[in-house]
């Protein structure tokens, strides 16, 4: 076995925002030691049943595997963080403050060189134009929307866009489906945006990944699937990476020995976070065939953790299947 990349995990770096009702709070997790150009993952985490997991302070188990392979992840602390509990009656809250969650993303984009600059070690060592974002379940529905989802603000009537320019790829991991009359569970009324989720318009790249056996019976009966629909219903390019014997916790991505995690499977976390690096560091970086490496290997798997779809069309499915 190589011996484990050293990371360093810095956190808080405070980024005051002008009208937003609490500072907003990132964490940095990057490679140790290493060469300057380091790829950014801006991380958007759910809104689980944990009090600290929803927060800068969970999903160690992607932010120290990813920075290990050469990423710096900055996760920021969203409002409907029940960190922030008492923000929760507030302007928002309703929808899980759906609209300041992909704002924070900007903000931290606007301000990447005061982050870059609050970590010991690590100024001058991030490429500001190598930028993609990720996010689990709820936060996988804010990183739609910075790729090109758009949505109908339920107080208002408006169709949003929050698109992100700066975003050059993304990786969607058990996000929520399509809206309309497939919401039929007892939640479905609890975050009335996802009503409206357009994924016609998430034309960045993007990786979906999704668990064989996410049965969100809260939100819908679609079943499984379901979690699919950012990858069916959006144009290309996209890759859908389906997950063997895996629920909405992917294995384990929320925290290590998260309690509330029903699938824990430290060997499928460890496959999720190399997956998704590859996926991301083949769209970051012009010529690199870490993705095309990735899908030969886990074809070539006797035992493989998923398997991997893929289109290149405008819109809807190319058939294309397998290793690309």
């Amino acid at each position: 076995m190589s011996a484990p990349t050293p990371v360093l995990s810095y956190s808080p770096v405070v980024l005051p925002v002008p009208g937003r009702p609490v500072d907003l709070q990132v964490r940095v997790t990057v490679p140790a030691t290493g060469e300057a150009g380091l790829p950014v993952i801006l991380f958007s985490h759910g809104h689980g049943p944990s009090n600290h997991l929803s927060s800068l302070n969970g999903y160690a188990p992607l932010a120290h595997a990813w920075a290990a392979q050469g990423f710096a992840v900055v996760q920021p602390t969203h409002l409907s963080s029940r960190t922030l509990s008492h923000l929760h009656s507030g302007p928002g809250s309703g929808s899980l403050f759906w609209r300041s969650r992909a704002e924070d993303m900007t903000h931290v984009l606007d301000r990447l060189d005061a982050v870059e600059a609050a970590v010991p070690g690590l100024a001058g060592r991030i490429d500001h134009g190598k930028v993609a974002v990720a996010g689990h379940s709820l936060g996988g529905h804010t990183a739609s929307l910075l790729l090109g989802a758009r949505a109908t603000d339920p107080d208002d009537g408006r169709v949003v866009s929050l698109r992100e320019p700066r975003i050059k790829a993304g990786v969607l991991l058990a996000a929520p489906g399509r809206g309309g009359d497939v919401l039929t569970g007892p939640m479905a009324e609890a975050v009335p945006v996802f009503r409206s989720t357009d994924f016609s318009t998430m034309t960045t790249p993007a990786l979906v990944v999704a668990g064989d056996e996410d049965d969100s019976r809260h939100f819908t009966d679609l079943g499984p699937d379901w979690h699919a629909d950012p990858y069916h219903l959006a144009p290309g390019p996209k890759s859908l990476l389906t997950v063997f014997g895996a629920g909405h916790g992917l294995g384990g991505i929320a925290g290590y020995d998260a309690a509330e995690t029903t699938d824990e499977n430290p060997a499928r976390v460890a496959a999720v976070a190399r997956l998704a690096a590859a996926y991301l560091r083949g769209a970051l970086v012009p010529g690199d065939g870490a993705w095309k490496a990735a899908c030969d290997e886990l074809a070539a798997e006797a035992e493989p953790v998923g398997r991997v779809a893929s289109k290149q069309g405008e819109r809807g499915e190319s058939g294309v299947r397998g290793p690309i």
